[in-house]
């Protein structure tokens, strides 16, 4: 399971979803439903991701064991 932290970074730039779906060449719908968790972004978007806030994707997207199986 892939944790992120967009919207903490988005707080902290001050940036609406709608911004960020524009820089990173998404829709809105897109970067609402990844912050939900309700699906993982391929590389290159986590790569547009991290690059929008000026760090390592790392920082953004974290990778957790899945306790459930």
């Amino acid at each position: 399971m892939i944790k992120n932290r967009i919207k903490e970074y988005r707080a902290r730039f001050d940036m609406k979803q709608e911004d960020l779906a524009r820089i990173t060449g998404v829709r809105r719908e897109t970067i609402g439903n990844l912050e939900k968790g309700k699906y993982n972004p391929s590389l290159v978007l986590a790569w547009n991701i991290a690059k929008a806030f000026g760090v390592s994707i790392e920082e953004v997207f974290t990778v957790v064991e899945d306790t459930n199986n």
